[in-house]
């Protein structure tokens, strides 16, 4: 495994285990369907949390939140209207996105709930 899969691979983990020990349910983690995908699925207080994680060494050049661009978010959103279609889910949705630096073991967990809200289309 190239170094930054092992990297991410590491830090969604670190995203997970801080949602957890916040009380969320994880429901799944890398959900595919066909070219879509969604980081991190859980449930807390009757929410569907969507939660994008971005892993990053270091923020010199930029916080990992940042990748989460326009073209980003429309596929979250996509790939979450996919999800919310094949599971028949009714509950309000909230996207989040975890910002997670360093390295493994020694990780700082950013949660930013409420991180964007679905574009029009």
């Amino acid at each position: 495994m190239a170094t930054h899969n092992a990297l991410g691979t590491a830090g969604e983990q670190a995203a997970a285990e801080y949602l957890e020990h916040e009380g969320y349910e994880i429901c799944h983690r890398n959900w595919r369907k066909n070219h879509l995908e969604l980081d991190i699925v859980a449930r807390k207080d009757g929410l569907l949390v969507v939660a994008e994680v971005k892993t990053r060494t270091d923020n010199l050049y930029m916080e990992p939140q940042e990748a989460v661009d326009g073209r980003k978010i429309r596929r979250i959103v996509t790939a979450a209207d996919a999800y919310i279609k094949h599971f028949q889910i009714d509950a309000p949705v909230r996207f989040d996105i975890i910002s997670v630096t360093g390295k493994p073991g020694a990780f700082r967990v950013e949660h930013i709930p409420g991180a964007f809200y679905p574009p029009l289309f």
